[in-house]
């Protein structure tokens, strides 16, 4: 897949998208991913890319010039000739857009090509999310300075679907929530540590006890913690196995008890 992030810092995502999990993608060739600084498309001459805003308000707006130039950098395409020889995915991140959910990461994870604008100051000017039919996503029902981290949030989990970037591909749907519970305890060697143990039946080789043992867990968990989440999965939850149906019905009071 290849990314294009449209940005005023592109110095934030070095660390991220040269290290770990995307860093062995990029080398690997899974990901191309390719950092443009908007500032460098400006015609100002003090290389301002903000203006306040028509109407009033506070805060600085984004200016078209600046980012029209910069797509028309990254894809070659005028801006005069956009869209008429396809349509290519462009994303802003911002605060007021869908949130991103495992259905999106999904949709997006099947794109052959991103384009990510992030945003500062007090947001963009409409024309330029109007002219690229740019689509506005959130991460969530927050603020922050800028659209960096949230574009870093959505690369990051947006490759986790893509094939080859991890490991096991299985392990991308049975990770915590996309498995519709939250993730279960975790213990790792040694057994015992200034007295704190691991839970026997973690070493004892019963897989199918094993299994029962995260299964309640998880659901413990999600019902503590996200009863949203317990109560989608109580209701659309998949076919279970005798065992975990009754330990289902505990947690829903539906064993008699």
């Amino acid at each position: 897949m290849k990314i294009d992030i449209l940005t005023l810092f592109p110095e934030m995502f070095v660390p991220v998208t040269e290290s770990s999990m995307l860093g062995r993608a990029c080398e690997n060739g899974i990901l191309n991913i390719r950092l443009t600084d908007i500032r460098d498309y400006t015609l100002d001459k003090h290389n301002r890319t903000d203006e306040y805003p028509f109407g009033g308000g506070t805060g600085m707006v984004l200016q078209t010039e600046p980012v029209f130039r910069a797509m028309e950098a990254v894809t070659g395409i005028s801006p005069s000739e956009w869209g008429k020889s396809g349509k290519k995915k462009c994303i802003y991140m911002s605060p007021r857009g869908k949130i991103l959910d495992r259905n999106k990461i999904e949709e997006l994870s099947k794109e052959e090509e991103l384009i990510i604008l992030c945003g500062h100051y007090e947001g963009v000017d409409q024309r330029i999310l109007d002219h690229f039919d740019m689509e506005e996503i959130s991460i969530g029902d927050y603020v922050l300075t800028g659209g960096e981290l949230p574009a870093m949030v959505l690369i990051d989990s947006v490759a986790r679907f893509i094939p080859g970037v991890l490991g096991d591909s299985e392990g991308v749907t049975d990770e915590s929530i996309y498995s519709g519970l939250l993730e279960y305890d975790q213990y790792t060697k040694p057994r015992e540590y200034e007295g704190l143990e691991v839970p026997e039946v973690l070493y004892g080789g019963n897989h199918k006890e094993i299994a029962l043992w995260k299964f309640e867990k998880s659901l413990a968990i999600t019902k503590e913690r996200r009863p949203d989440l317990f109560e989608a999965f109580v209701r659309d939850h998949r076919e279970l196995t005798k065992d975990e149906q009754k330990i289902l019905d505990r947690y829903t009071g539906e064993d008699g008890e």
